[in-house]
């Protein structure tokens, strides 16, 4: 597959620099070269949030970096996770003297490395706690939920926790914002073609033109089926209906719900899935709340979708509403 790079050694540098030259409202730093954080900080005595992973998920995770939401973001490689340097970066860059919020995808890689920081960070007197996104029904049963992946789901949990830190709630209690989001989100997604990371001479899994493959991960984890391509509402009401069994949601209730493109589906295809979600959430009598329809958690160039759900109390529904400003997502008062 082509791409438009220079050396494959030099992609995360380089995109980077072009991030941050686009986008002035960030800056690129720290010790490892690899934090991007606020360019204008939030106020002291406020919590920080850090967040970090792997590159080629744009905006994922570099690209949620701004007011209300994450302040500052250590990166890795594609699809690798951030080194420990870059994790006590983000941590170092994000505490503005009330401590700070770990939140970041449920990864082995992430989870070690953000560890040590934490640790290395709290002999420094930076007090961090954690918490991990798992959104992905795909990646274990119910059961075992705290070995599922966190994919797209994660974006409303930055923005719940953002706009707790916003408005000046203690660490414990900002903490508890993103679990409470953490639980009440849900997602599942489809891929229908392979992605190739820059350094990569071939494709990093196969999908038959024919074919798609339910449940499959960012990082092209297995998933749960593969099959012949569906039409567009069969694919949704899958998509629906897995989500909705495990949030429960009920006549009534309220739900923000994401139609994220992983890379190369084009909006149209994305649009044509959330009719049918929208449908289906109107004939279950449950309300749509700021839908988002668009690219928030790509995978270089798969083509594929996924839904994400997250069920509103009254609490949440302010957090997700109340302003909010990054490179890829705004939120208007």
């Amino acid at each position: 597959m082509k791409k438009l790079i220079n050396a494959p050694s030099d992609y995360v540098d380089e995109m980077l620099a072009g991030l941050v030259a686009a986008h002035p409202e960030l800056t690129l730093g720290g010790e490892s070269g690899r934090c991007v954080s606020r360019t204008r900080p939030a106020g002291d005595g406020t919590v920080g949030i850090a967040t970090g992973g792997g590159s080629g998920h744009l905006p994922l995770f570099t690209g949620y970096v701004g007011a209300g939401l994450v302040d500052a973001c250590a990166v890795g490689n594609v699809f690798e996770g951030p080194n420990v340097q870059s994790c006590i970066d983000a941590i170092q860059t994000a505490h503005r003297g009330a401590g700070v919020l770990c939140l970041y995808g449920n990864y082995g890689g992430d989870r070690m490395n953000f560890d040590m920081a934490v640790e290395m960070t709290g002999l420094e007197g930076i007090t961090c706690e954690t918490v991990l996104g798992n959104d992905d029904v795909a990646s274990a049963a119910p059961e075992e939920a705290e070995k599922r992946r966190g994919v797209a789901g994660i974006v409303l949990l930055y923005k719940a926790a953002g706009a707790a830190a916003a408005e000046g709630r203690n660490l414990s209690e900002v903490a508890a914002v993103a679990r409470k989001a953490s639980a009440a989100t849900r997602s599942v997604g489809v891929a229908l073609s392979p992605c190739r990371v820059p350094t990569a001479t071939a494709p990093n899994f196969e999908i038959p033109d024919d074919q798609m493959e339910m449940g499959m991960g960012i990082h092209g984890e297995p998933g749960i089926w593969r099959a012949p391509v569906a039409k567009a509402d069969v694919v949704a009401d899958e998509l629906f209906d897995r989500v909705v069994a495990e949030l429960a949601p009920g006549r009534g209730d309220r739900v923000v719900p994401m139609i994220n493109g992983l890379g190369a589906t084009p909006l149209e295809e994305l649009y044509i899935l959330w009719r049918r979600v929208s449908m289906r959430l109107d004939d279950a009598g449950i309300a749509a709340v700021q839908p988002m329809v668009g690219n928030f958690v790509t995978s270089m160039e798969m083509a594929g979708a996924s839904l994400s759900m997250m069920v509103l109390d009254s609490e949440l529904e302010a957090l997700i509403r109340a302003p909010a400003d990054c490179p890829f997502w705004r939120v208007l008062p």
